[in-house]
């Protein structure tokens, strides 16, 4: 953005959203003692300027930046982000002013439909880009007065932590001789969370009223559906920026028990395991602890896929383990399930897109996925699958060439001898079945120089 241009915004922000530690809360358990104290904002008067803080000059210009960063598609108004600029220089001085006032009232979010891996569907609520940028202002400030008091062993969502580090908290107790989980699905959570005990749990710190008032109005924004506004009496819907720290001030309780009990455990967001040494130690800790869910908590355990079992029975976050002494990371079974159904959509002989195009595609897929689940120890896996993929787009490039003239065209282009050619080119076999007995004409060689990024090299260079 031109300097020019940053003069004739309204405050909005550069600099730096600082990475810190968690530590470890006076009373929790078992986080390590050597971890760097952090200060947070504690006074009074910082505390009822919350809101002045919000909207200081720097944190909206960061606010900003994030925003068109993470991009995503537009709210109820219709406004996308590449409009964010434009539409806060026309409305800024009015949204400022009510926010200071207590009167600024979000925009109901847009109600949106993804289908979950497992089936069903997760319902996501867009906001506003408005909104977004105000949340995102909100978050930034409000992150340092909570997430130093969040317990170590919580993962999800948080500065300084990411899942592959839950993950190996997770091996480091099964290592240790923890070889039970009780792994708690917590139903629909986003969906059931109850405001006023939320509320409740943001104002143990927050003491601001007009921001109280301002997340309240979030909370009870309500979703456009189909044309038709409905109200939300409970929940924080997923897709705004403040709903992960708001699901961690609340299931931060849950934590603080886990640990009061002296529980091993490891929480991302709603997803958390807790390690025991036996199946009955661990059948009595998930007795216990969901009835503090649910009685305490007001939320619903989903007894259907909460287990109690062996790790390497079960999937975290994607992962799973080996029952050696290692404990090995792997990917679960539905990961690669999940993989191979995503390879399948996009090598599909019935969409006729360009091969340049399709594999292009395919990079952007497999690397952002490989990037993510490199932690796993799957080197046979990717050596499998690479071999897989160069057989669906060859099926592909069978299925494009329908006519026997074209196939004898190609096939002599790649140096198959002519009585072979002949013979495949007047085969009555399917595309799958002619895609293995195509193997030396197009070999791993030829893929790579259409650009065909291998999963197995990858991984390799990656560990």
């Amino acid at each position: 953005m031109r300097s020019s241009e940053k003069r004739r915004q309204p405050n909005i922000p550069q600099g730096s959203f600082q990475q810190r530690e968690a530590v470890k809360p006076q009373g929790y358990v078992g986080a390590p003692s050597s971890s760097p104290a952090q200060v947070a904002p504690s006074s009074r008067e910082d505390q009822n300027d919350l809101l002045e803080n919000m909207l200081e000059g720097d944190n909206l210009r960061l606010a900003y930046k994030r925003v068109v960063q993470n991009g995503g598609g537009p709210g109820v108004d219709g406004v996308t982000v590449a409009e964010l600029q434009a539409y806060l220089k026309t409305h800024w001085e009015t949204v400022k002013a009510e926010l200071l006032a207590g009167t600024y009232r979000p925009a109901p979010v847009k109600r949106v439909e993804i289908p979950k891996p497992g089936g069903g569907v997760r319902l996501l609520g867009i906001p506003t880009v408005m909104d977004r940028f105000l949340q995102q202002a909100l978050l930034q400030v409000m992150n340092p007065m909570f997430d130093a008091h969040f317990s170590w062993y919580s993962y999800g969502f948080r500065p300084g932590k990411r899942a592959h580090d839950a993950v190996k908290q997770a091996q480091h107790y099964i290592q240790s001789g923890r070889r039970w989980v009780v792994d708690l699905d917590l139903e629909k959570f986003f969906d059931q969370v109850n405001h006023d005990m939320l509320m409740a749990k943001v104002a143990r710190k927050v003491k601001d009223k007009r921001v109280l008032k301002l997340i309240r109005a979030y909370l009870s924004a309500g979703a456009m559906e189909n044309g038709v506004c409905q109200k939300t009496e409970e929940g924080t819907p997923q897709g705004g920026p403040l709903s992960p720290l708001l699901a961690n001030i609340l299931l931060d309780d849950l934590d603080r028990e886990l640990h009061r009990r002296g529980l091993r455990f490891v929480r991302y967001a709603d997803d958390c395991n807790i390690f025991v040494a036996s199946k009955r130690a661990g059948e009595r800790v998930m007795e216990s602890v969901t009835r503090y869910v649910e009685g305490k908590l007001k939320l619903k355990v989903n007894r259907e896929k909460s287990a109690v079992d062996r790790p390497w029975n079960r999937k975290f976050l994607g992962f799973s383990f080996l029952s050696n002494k290692k404990a090995t990371i792997r990917l679960a079974p539905k990961t690669i399930h999940r993989l191979k159904e995503k390879i399948r959509e996009l090598t599909s002989r019935t969409r006729p897109i360009a091969m340049e195009e399709r594999i292009a595609r395919l990079n952007r897929y497999l690397m952002g996925w490989l990037g993510y689940f490199r932690l796993a120890s799957a080197q046979k896996h990717y050596e499998r699958l690479d071999k897989w993929i160069r057989r669906r787009l060859r099926m592909c490039l069978w299925k494009q060439w329908k006519r026997v003239r074209t196939r004898i065209r190609e096939l002599r282009a790649l140096g198959v001898p002519d009585w072979a050619t002949f013979i495949m080119a007047n085969s009555r076999r399917g595309a799958w079945e002619m895609s293995r007995n195509m193997n030396n004409a197009l070999p791993t060689s030829y893929w790579e120089a259409k650009g065909l990024k291998s999963l197995l090299s990858r991984y390799l260079e990656l560990r």
